[in-house]
């Protein structure tokens, strides 16, 4: 689970994950965990939606209007929103209104923004999100996909950046969610409560120590926070730089091929996984491991399966696997070694993401 919220920390862009698990095994927490660890963004001052001062093709209406006016847009810094979703958010409340009263009667184009424009350069949070109704996630979902909502009334339309970490949580006791949108989440993992009795315990004595001194506590894992937020900036400045192979490529291609996943969304989503937890790491190019990890997050939750198939994928035998496929591919002479360069619009897009 914090590997996944790690990784999508790293490249937003990957596509958000979705925890699924017991009662009390502390989802919440880690998804409000992660955002203390996301570092701080550079935004235009003043404007309402944390536009990226450095990708003009992002911005939103407003900032292309004061812009091409001629008017200075100063940048500073801003926390990394949280953003929380109620399950019983209405759609527009979910990507804002349009006031077309106001419009008419003055002339004046008004947007209120909505939960996207909160959570841009962000990470929005969806508790229970099985009990979400579906248009209302197909929208978050999309926007994410395309890194922007587009608002049209009327004949009027306003335009904002919208990237950010979506991060869904759920009971599966308490409803499934549907296959179309299961696929739609990059990553999913499945929590189960601890076992071992001295990790138990471990879990009552911190959570004690915090209701006793939440300042003190907060102050004596400030340095392991900063580090790990540190190793998150880091990884994001040289992400485009972590390079792959065609043989990486045939790799991961052998594997989603191999265990029948629909569509190439997960070819996609391994590939960009693999290259964040590169680059989390401190390395310039992708491993067999890295695949590995990135595929264990990305296809159980897109497998065929039957309702009472139990399929289990874990790290040594997807490792297995692998290596069965690049034994296959040198055997028919398929792969090459020659690292695959990211286009410019690739390093544009992977470092404005962020």
């Amino acid at each position: 689970m914090k590997r996944a919220l790690i990784l999508n920390a790293v490249y937003p862009r990957i596509g958000g994950v979705l925890i699924r698990g017991e009662r009390g095994t502390a989802k919440s927490t880690a998804a409000r965990g992660l955002a203390a660890l996301l570092p701080e963004v550079n935004v235009i001052a003043g404007c309402r939606f944390g536009c990226d001062p450095g990708d003009p093709t992002t911005w939103c209406t407003e900032c292309k209007e004061r812009y091409a006016n001629g008017e200075d847009l100063p940048v500073t810094t801003r926390r990394t929103p949280f953003i929380d979703l109620p399950i019983s958010a209405t759609e527009d409340r979910v990507v804002g209104t349009i006031d077309i009263e106001r419009a008419i009667k003055d002339g004046e184009r008004h947007f209120e923004p909505g939960v996207l424009a909160a959570a841009n350069r962000g990470l929005l949070y969806i508790d229970e999100v099985n009990l979400l109704d579906d248009h209302v996630v197909d929208l978050l979902l999309d926007s994410a996909a395309l890194g922007m909502n587009i608002v049209e009334r009327e004949g009027i339309s306003f335009s904002h950046p919208a990237r950010y970490i979506l991060v869904g949580t759920m009971n599966p006791e308490e409803g499934d969610i549907r296959p179309q949108l299961l696929d739609r989440f990059a990553l999913s993992v499945d929590i189960r409560g601890l076992l071992d009795r001295r990790d138990r315990v471990l879990i009552m004595e911190r959570n004690i120590s915090f209701e006793k001194d939440p300042e003190g506590f907060c102050t004596k894992w400030a340095k392991h926070e900063n580090a790990i937020s540190q190793k998150i900036f880091a990884a994001r400045e040289y992400l485009y730089e972590v390079s792959y192979t065609r043989r990486d490529l045939l790799l991961i291609a052998g594997l989603t091929t191999s265990m029948q996943v629909d569509g190439h969304r997960a070819d996609l989503v391994i590939l960009k996984a693999a290259r964040a937890n590169a680059a989390f790491e401190g390395r310039m190019e992708i491993t067999k491991l890295d695949i590995a990890l990135a595929a264990e997050l990305t296809l159980p939750h897109r497998l065929r399966r039957s309702p009472f198939d139990q399929i289990d994928i874990n790290l040594e035998s997807l490792s297995d696997h692998i290596e069965d496929i690049q034994a296959e591919i040198d055997s028919s002479n398929q792969g090459d070694a020659a690292p695959v360069d990211a286009s410019s619009q690739e390093k544009k897009s992977l470092t404005t993401s962020a």
